[in-house]
């Protein structure tokens, strides 16, 4: 006489058991986009270098290039999990790891060399000179990154889009926030 009610009751708990598994479950699908690229810069930066300085060396030896570097920023959504979720009702709470710069990248042909001046004892600037120069450039690129704004762009585009994609799911009230703490539970 008590099994169809045991088996209701049951049925019941389950569904509103699985309910939340299944709304962190449709989140946590972001983790499958890994590596979202937010924000696209391109940065000119000249570079100059002279080695006239040393005393045993007769002679000016100065170069200038310019170089165009590719920057792509954005959000690492594999390193989402569930401690990073929280869902009440039609509200989500999402944490996501702060915006990391994934490259910066100068292609040889965006290398160009815009002015050098060779004293007559000296020799040119070797190709590997050159290419030191580029990676020091691109070094101090990718410190300035952040001050260029390039980080705090990608955090808003990422908001933006985990912000979509959550509505699309149904939640009303989204909340996106940035760091590595763990969502409280209420």
């Amino acid at each position: 006489m008590f099994k169809p009610y045991i088996y209701l009751l049951f049925c019941v708990v389950a569904a509103c058991r699985t309910a939340p598994v299944k709304q962190e479950q449709e989140i946590l699908a972001l983790r499958e986009i890994n590596e979202l690229v937010t924000v696209e810069y391109i940065v000119n930066k000249i570079i100059k270098a002279s080695d006239d300085e040393t005393w045993y060396k007769i002679g000016d030896r100065k170069i200038l290039m310019t170089c165009e570097a590719t920057l792509k920023a954005g959000i690492d959504f594999s390193a989402i999990g569930g401690e990073h979720i929280q869902v009440h009702n039609k509200e989500v709470t999402l944490i996501l790891p702060h915006a990391t710069l994934f490259s910066v990248n100068i292609k040889p042909e965006d290398l160009k060399v815009a002015y050098e001046e060779i004293g007559p004892f000296r020799t040119r600037f070797t190709t590997q000179e050159r290419d030191l120069l580029a990676a020091q450039a691109q070094k101090q690129i990718q410190d300035s990154a952040d001050s260029l704004g390039v980080l705090r762009t990608a955090e808003a585009n990422a908001s933006l889009f985990a912000s979509n994609f959550l509505r699309n799911l149904g939640y009303e009230k989204v909340i996106i926030q940035f760091g590595n703490t763990p969502v409280k539970l209420n």
